[in-house]
């Protein structure tokens, strides 16, 4: 009779690139950034916990994505690494492989790689990876 909702993120923007804008070169980012534009460069989160990146249908990057919650509605050329949660709307487009604790994927995503399954000590790794010293941009 009743539906179970399922709960969703709340994604704060602290960060936008406009539809207009490119980005050529790394950005690391705390807290949510949309991008609606082109980033050729990595996308990596300072915060391994709850950083948000949202990629409207308008948005490309050319690099590496690290963060921790992901949704994918644009095209990614490169690797994707959701410590968390990625999602996976009906325009994301990925030519790379997705890494991903948690994934949501709609009917016409496109994935042009492997879909791995992190574990928790895969995760906890990955979070030690990123180098939070070389911040472009910091919203905290």
């Amino acid at each position: 009779m009743f539906k179970k909702q399922k709960k969703r993120r709340a994604t704060k923007v602290d960060s936008l690139i406009g539809q207009s804008s490119l980005v050529q070169g790394d950005i690391r980012f705390t807290g949510g950034l949309h991008v609606d534009g082109t980033i050729r460069g990595n996308v990596i989160a300072n915060d391994s916990e709850s950083s948000v990146l949202t990629l409207s249908d308008r948005g490309n990057i050319e690099g590496e994505v690290r963060v921790p919650y992901v949704v994918i509605n644009g095209t990614v050329k490169g690797d994707v690494y959701a410590y968390q949660h990625v999602e996976l709307a009906p325009n994301a487009r990925v030519d790379g492989d997705v890494h991903y604790n948690l994934i949501e994927m709609a009917m016409g995503a496109e994935v042009n790689g492997k879909l791995v399954h992190i574990t928790e000590d895969e995760r906890a790794n990955l979070a030690l990876e990123h180098d939070p010293g070389d911040k472009l941009l910091d919203n905290t």
